[in-house]
């Protein structure tokens, strides 16, 4: 590439650069990306980009599989119901350690080695996010009765004190947060991440919630992406089973954030180099962007 084809580009995202100057995003990270050493280090280099080109980076985490693994390791088994994990007391207490202490802190690190100025938080921190017990149900197949679930330690979030998010952003500071929040016991809820972020970037009015997953987006019946969505349309594909399984959770927390005033909400692979510059600074975007 000459100079002239890499002047091009950088006037050619010139236009992205005035929309999103100034603005905050929300990514949650995870998935396989997390696990992939040149990923990792690639959405860090993302990451501080944004923050020197005037953007405002929330990182929100997950970290299920490092969960699993270290419960393996410490001999303590875990039950799922309906996709989540039942959290006891043990289990809760590896939680909080994996994901406020190795996985955040291990974020922070891969940020700060590529030149940004990040800190490591969780959603106990500040009270930034108070959760309540999430509760399910399920028909017992014998008496045809309905019952309820206990989960343990898993929760959703109630409510979202953003102020520590702005107090870093005004430091320059980019915030990595755990998924966890401080129950009305004063004890630690396991939170799921996309929910986590979902509830941040409607706190906050975020310019974009962008999720990092292990597929391209929504796809249609012909298995090609689609690119954009209004909620209505998202709605109906969801109605008539274009979008089914895991990707209903997903995209009803995009449906949940924009509903709440975030411009936009984007469903991107996070296995791809540099996705999420793909998305903000071209436009053709990298996965399903859905808009009020």
């Amino acid at each position: 590439m000459d100079w002239s084809e890499k002047v091009k580009i950088l006037i050619d995202t010139l236009p992205f650069l005035r929309q999103f100057s100034g603005k905050t995003v929300v990514v949650k990270y995870g998935g396989h990306a997390m696990g992939d050493p040149e990923l990792a280090r690639q959405f860090a280099l993302d990451i501080v980009l944004l923050k020197q080109i005037g953007l405002n980076p929330v990182v929100v985490h997950g970290g299920g599989p490092q969960i699993g693994a270290m419960l393996e390791r410490l001999r303590i088994k875990s039950e799922f119901i309906d996709g989540l994990r039942v959290t006891d007391q043990a289990t809760v207490e590896i939680v909080e350690m994996v994901l406020a202490g190795s996985i955040n802190k291990q974020i922070v690190g891969w940020i700060n080695d590529a030149g940004g100025r990040a800190v490591g938080i969780s959603g106990r921190d500040a009270n930034l996010i108070t959760a309540r017990p999430l509760t399910r149900t399920k028909i017992d197949p014998d008496s045809n009765i309905e019952k309820l679930l206990d989960l343990g330690f898993v929760g959703e979030p109630e409510s979202v004190n953003p102020e520590i998010i702005f107090a870093l952003e005004k430091s320059a500071i980019i915030p990595v947060i755990a998924p966890t929040g401080s129950g009305p016991d004063g004890k630690t809820y396991n939170i799921n991440a996309d929910t986590s972020a979902g509830a941040i970037a409607a706190a906050i009015k975020a310019e974009r919630l962008l999720m990092l997953t292990d597929v391209a987006g929504v796809l249609d019946q012909n298995k090609q992406l689609i690119t954009s969505l209004t909620a209505a349309e998202a709605r109906g594909l969801i109605a008539n089973g274009i979008i089914h399984g895991g990707m209903i959770p997903k995209i009803e927390n995009c449906l949940f954030a924009v509903e709440q005033g975030v411009k936009g909400a984007v469903i991107l692979d996070g296995r791809v180099p540099h996705a999420l510059l793909i998305e903000l600074f071209t436009s053709g975007g990298a996965g399903t962007l859905v808009r009020a």
